[in-house]
C-alpha cells in the first residue's frame, strides 16, 4: 500500500490517491472467499465446497472485489494519511476507485483533515483574579447552605401554597382539548419557583390549598423542544395533594456538634473559614484559567472544520449517557422527560464542544512553538496518579490509556501552565 499523490481540494479537505498492491488485494479476496464462499451454490459441488477459481469462472473474477476493497480501505487510508503527514477527522469520506485488477487497485479519497492553525501573543495575557478573602458574609452564606442541606420537609395544612414550597400534584395537559404525550404525571413533587416547568405554570399553583382541583393555562415557548407544542396554548388540569415546606434547623451549638467535630460556634466558624479559604483559592485559580482559555480561543488564527465540533459534541453526549446509566437512567428516558431529541441534545453541547476544540488546538500549537516536552518520568508519574485515583493497578491503566495519548494530554497541560506562568494576573 502506498500514497501516490495528495492535494488540498478546499480548506481542510484533501484528496489522497492511494495504491494497494496485488499481494494485499489477493489476500483480502481470499479472506472474503473464506467468509462468503461457504454460502455459494455451484452446480456439481456441494454448497460452499467449490474452489475459488471455479466460483470466479462462473460468476466473474470481480465477484469478491468490492468486499475485498472495503476490507482494505481503512488501513490503506490510515497509512496514506501518515505518509502525507495529515490527520483525518471523522467526517464524510468520498471514495472513488480509479483502477482495479488482479494486480491491485487504486482509489482516490477526499477526506476532512485536522486544520493547520496559528496563535501568537499568548504570553503576557492580562486577567483579573477573583478575591480570595473570606468575609463574614461568605461565612454566613455557607452556614445557611449547611442549614439548608440539613433541613427537613414538613407537610403544611394551615395555609395555601407559596413560592418556595414543594407542591405534590397530579397534572394532565391538553392542547385544543386533546391530551398530548408527556403531559401527564401523578404525585409529582414540584418546587414552586424552581423554573423547571414552562413559564407561568408554577406561579399559578400559588394561592391554592391542599385537595384543590383547578386549571392552569399557559403558552409553550416558541423555542420549546417539541415541535408540535411550540407556541401552542395549553390547559393543565391540576390536583394539589400536598404542600410541603422546608424547615431549617436552628444554628446553635447542638447543630454545630451534629454537622462537625467542633464543640462551639466560634470553633465551627474558624473551621469554615479555613475550608472556604481553600475553596476560594481553587475557584480563583480555575477562574483565571477559564479567562486565559477564553483569551487563547480569541487568538486562534485559522479555519476549523465543523466536523470537529460535531464529533466532540457527540463524544460529550456519549459521556452524558454513561453518567445517566451509572444513575440508573439512560439517554432515551432522559429525552422523554425533557422533551428533547438526539439532535436538540447534541446541539445543546455544540457551544462547549467548540470551546474545547479551539482550546485544544491552541494549546497544541503552543506545545509545538515552545518545544514543550514530556519525559518518561512525567508519563509514569501520571500513570501512578491515575491508578491511585481510580483504585486500579498501573498496568491496567496502561491497558486503557495509550502512552502517546497520555503524553499529548500532559504536553497540553504544560502549555497551559506556561501561559499561566507568563500571564499578567492582577
Amino acid at each position: 500500500m502506498s500514497l501516490k499523490s495528495t492535494r488540498e481540494v478546499e480548506i481542510n479537505r484533501h484528496e489522497l490517491e492511494v495504491e494497494v498492491d496485488g499481494e494485499a488485494f489477493q489476500n483480502a479476496i481470499n479472506n472474503v472467499f473464506r467468509r462468503k464462499g461457504k454460502n455459494i451454490n455451484v452446480p456439481g459441488f456441494r454448497k460452499g465446497k467449490a474452489p475459488r477459481s471455479i466460483v470466479e469462472k462462473l460468476y466473474g473474477k470481480e465477484i469478491f472485489y468490492e468486499d475485498a476493497m472495503q476490507e482494505l480501505y481503512p488501513e490503506a487510508l490510515s497509512e496514506a494519511a501518515k505518509e502525507a503527514g495529515i490527520i483525518i477527522i471523522n467526517d464524510k469520506i468520498d471514495l472513488d476507485v480509479t483502477e482495479v485488477g488482479d494486480n491491485g487497485f487504486t482509489f482516490k479519497a477526499v477526506v476532512t483533515v485536522k486544520p493547520t492553525i496559528d496563535i501568537n501573543n499568548y504570553f503576557g495575557i492580562e486577567v483579573k483574579a477573583k478575591s480570595t478573602e473570606v468575609t463574614d458574609e461568605i461565612i454566613d452564606k455557607e452556614i445557611e447552605a449547611v442549614r439548608e442541606r440539613n433541613s427537613r420537609l414538613v407537610t403544611v395544612e394551615d395555609r395555601a401554597a407559596q413560592d418556595g414550597d414543594i407542591a405534590v400534584i397530579d397534572f394532565e395537559g391538553f392542547v385544543d382539548g386533546v391530551a398530548f404525550e408527556g403531559g401527564k404525571a401523578e404525585s409529582y413533587n414540584l418546587k414552586i419557583g424552581s423554573g423547571s416547568f414552562i413559564p407561568g405554570f408554577e406561579e399559578q399553583i400559588i394561592g391554592h390549598s391542599t385537595n384543590d382541583e383547578f386549571t392552569i393555562n399557559v403558552t409553550f415557548p416558541e423555542e420549546y423542544q417539541v415541535d408540535e407544542l411550540k407556541g401552542k396554548d395549553a390547559e393543565f388540569k391540576i390536583v394539589l395533594h400536598e404542600i410541603k415546606e422546608r424547615q431549617l434547623p436552628d444554628f446553635d451549638e447542638d447543630f454545630v456538634k451534629d454537622v462537625s467535630e467542633k464543640e462551639t460556634i466560634e470553633e465551627y466558624k474558624e473551621e469554615l473559614k479555613s475550608e472556604l479559604a481553600e475553596r476560594l483559592k481553587t475557584e480563583s485559580e480555575n477562574d483565571v484559567e477559564n479567562q486565559l482559555s477564553d483569551k487563547l480561543i480569541e487568538l486562534i488564527e485559522g479555519e476549523i472544520p465543523q466536523a470537529m465540533y460535531k464529533n466532540e459534541a457527540d463524544e460529550m453526549l456519549r459521556e452524558f449517557d454513561m453518567r445517566l446509566r451509572q444513575q440508573g437512567m439512560d439517554i432515551n428516558t432522559y429525552m422523554q422527560y425533557t422533551g428533547m431529541n438526539v439532535e436538540s441534545l447534541t446541539e445543546s453541547y455544540m457551544p462547549q464542544a467548540e470551546k474545547r476544540i479551539k482550546l485544544r488546538l491552541a494549546l497544541e500549537k503552543i506545545v509545538e512553538k515552545e518545544s514543550v516536552t514530556v519525559s518518561d518520568e512525567d508519563i509514569e508519574n501520571e500513570y501512578s496518579r491515575l491508578a491511585d485515583l481510580y483504585k486500579m493497578e498501573v498496568d491496567k491503566v496502561k491497558d486503557v490509556i495509550a502512552s502517546d495519548n497520555l503524553s499529548q494530554d500532559l504536553a497540553v497541560e504544560k502549555a497551559m501552565q506556561l501561559v499561566k506562568d507568563n500571564a499578567k494576573i492582577s
